[in-house]
């Protein structure tokens, strides 16, 4: 499935037959060798919602929430007949609301915590990339771009900043946002677990939006440009204490396309070394 140019792997995981996500993301996710996706998402039964969802990211590592794949987990659910038009979501950062409009999911996201207005980060070479933190779901730093943002090479920077000792220990992911008018933002993404630049990034986007209308700078309901050509729009609650506080609830509404469906075969995961793909050594690739 893909959602705003995130692509993913989602597979019913309801009997738990699944049990190592992290290996299973990192081979099914090679690109060239195996299926590849920027992530695997595993939909299984809940206790606290209609559904539960477990995201990992493509090197393997397991993320507390991913927008773009919990829509895409929302249609699935649904094209599937395990959940109804309206649901709620259990991820590892929380329950959030979704609801299926046509090809498109709307999610219904808390409050987003932790934000720091201004967090200047100086990078190696002495240059200081001046931005915000916030938290939404997973955490991201948030820096505005003067010119054309389009014309950018954005992955050293966000490499530089992604693990920057100010955001230890999980690090973050960089967003580099151009405000178009009170009504649009654009925004690329460098994103962490896929350690490059994605076609989008839900959360980027939400956290891009709220940075942006706690500054004052758009309003509460804006549309989203991101490097895949794709737009999101974003509602926000505005209101309430200062700080991130003042939007209490945030909907983002975005494409959660299902691309094909598949039976996939041993030699998915047979025949290759993801490790090594992602990071040769001098070892050599394991036999």
């Amino acid at each position: 499935m893909a959602g705003g140019g995130n692509d993913f792997v989602v597979i019913d995981n309801r009997s738990r037959a699944i049990t190592d996500g992290e290996g299973l993301a990192r081979k099914i996710c090679t690109r060239r060798l195996s299926v590849g996706g920027d992530g695997l998402i595993l939909v299984e039964g809940s206790a606290r919602a209609t559904i539960r969802m477990i995201y990992f990211n493509s090197d393997g590592s397991r993320a507390d929430f991913c927008a773009n794949g919990t829509r895409c987990a929302a249609r699935f659910a649904f094209l599937n007949v395990i959940a109804p038009r309206r649901m709620t979501i259990e991820t590892d950062a929380g329950v959030v609301g979704a609801e299926i409009q046509e090809s498109a999911v709307a999610l219904t996201l808390g409050a987003p915590r932790d934000y720091v207005p201004r967090m200047p980060l100086e990078t190696p070479g002495g240059m200081v990339a001046e931005g915000s933190f916030i938290l939404v779901g997973v955490p991201h730093f948030v820096t505005y771009v003067v010119g054309d943002l389009w014309a950018r090479d954005i992955e050293p920077l966000g490499r530089t900043l992604r693990r920057h000792q100010e955001l230890a220990p999980a690090g973050a992911n960089v967003n580099f946002v151009s405000v178009e008018s009170r009504s649009e933002i654009s925004v690329r993404t460098y994103e962490r677990g896929v350690e490059a630049e994605t076609l989008s990034c839900g959360s980027g986007v939400v956290a891009s939006s709220c940075v942006s209308a706690l500054r004052g700078l758009v309003d509460r309901s804006i549309t989203v440009l991101t490097r895949s050509g794709i737009r999101y729009t974003v509602e926000m609650d505005l209101g309430g204490a200062e700080g991130a506080q003042a939007i209490s609830q945030v909907k983002l509404t975005g494409d959660a396309r299902l691309v094909y469906k598949s039976q996939l075969t041993a030699e998915t995961i047979e025949g290759f070394d993801a490790d090594w793909v992602r990071n040769p050594t001098a070892r050599g690739p394991r036999p």
